[in-house]
């Protein structure tokens, strides 16, 4: 059997894409195989209907097109070093490792080796999630085109020019909804202090960040000029947002986070 996809690592993020390709008929099952170590993971895979192997040597015979490393940060040198004898050749490699370099993809599978890195979020899981993309010179057009259709069936698809700019999209989008999880406890915390009982400052606080979000998204609107249409002169918004914007809180104190996490993906990919 010959695979176009092997799906290296199957945690909460692999098996999201995963059932997202299959889900979207981008791939059939038997298009894709996963290798996995731990048979838990590997058992729910394989109710999607894919074929299964705990590393690359179950690999089945043939060359894939694409080879997609779902793996940690931490192992992701030791994982590669196994799909060796796939680089250098008409096989991609795909991977979703935070702050790893192409240039140590390419230290451990060959210099020629076509390499896509991608930052995708966990909204991804819902199929709401935000995938960048930077690829080498190596990969094939037609390549990018089929990881980007694949990548969709997870949520929007950008794409940057500067690998640096990878570092930037960790800051923004990979870590970003933890920024937001953590303004809806804020909110929800505030809402609770004002006098609010504790679920209903809750689904106030996530209804009100999901249902913004999604007018955002859907208006075509600046978000700018969003703001600008809920605030009365002088009224309650006007006087929230008079905290908020005084001294550039908020903008300031967002370039700062952002700033940190960057720095840390730089640190993390050395």
């Amino acid at each position: 059997m010959t695979v176009k996809v092997v799906l290296v690592g199957c945690g909460n993020m692999g098996y999201a894409m995963l059932a997202g390709w299959l889900k979207s008929e981008q791939l059939s099952p038997s298009e894709t195989f996963v290798a996995e170590p731990n048979a838990e993971l590997r058992a729910r895979a394989e109710k999607l209907g894919v074929a299964t192997g705990a590393s690359a040597a179950d690999l089945p015979a043939g060359t894939p097109e694409l080879v997609v490393l779902a793996v940690k940060p931490q192992v992701i040198r030791d994982v590669t070093a196994g799909y060796k004898h796939l680089g250098n050749g008409q096989t991609s490699f795909v991977s979703v490792a935070a702050g790893t370099p192409i240039a140590t993809f390419a230290e451990v599978l060959g210099e020629k080796t076509p390499i896509i890195r991608v930052m995708p979020n966990t909204p991804a899981a819902i199929g709401k999630g935000m995938m960048v993309v930077y690829a080498n010179a190596h990969v094939r057009p037609e390549t990018k085109t089929f990881v980007n259709e694949l990548l969709a069936a997870s949520g929007a698809v950008a794409t940057v020019d500067d690998e640096k700019l990878m570092d930037v999209v960790t800051a923004v989008s990979g870590s970003g909804p933890a920024y937001i999880f953590h303004f809806i406890e804020c909110l929800t915390a505030a809402a609770e202090h004002a006098g609010l009982p504790a679920e209903t400052a809750k689904l106030l606080a996530m209804q009100t960040v999901y249902g913004a979000a999604s007018l955002a998204a859907e208006s075509g609107e600046e978000p700018g000029l969003l703001r600008q249409q809920v605030t009365s002169p002088n009224g309650t918004t006007a006087a929230a947002l008079g905290v908020l914007m005084g001294d550039d809180r908020l903008k300031t104190l967002l370039t700062d986070a952002v700033e940190a996490a960057r720095l840390r993906s730089i640190e993390l990919g050395k």
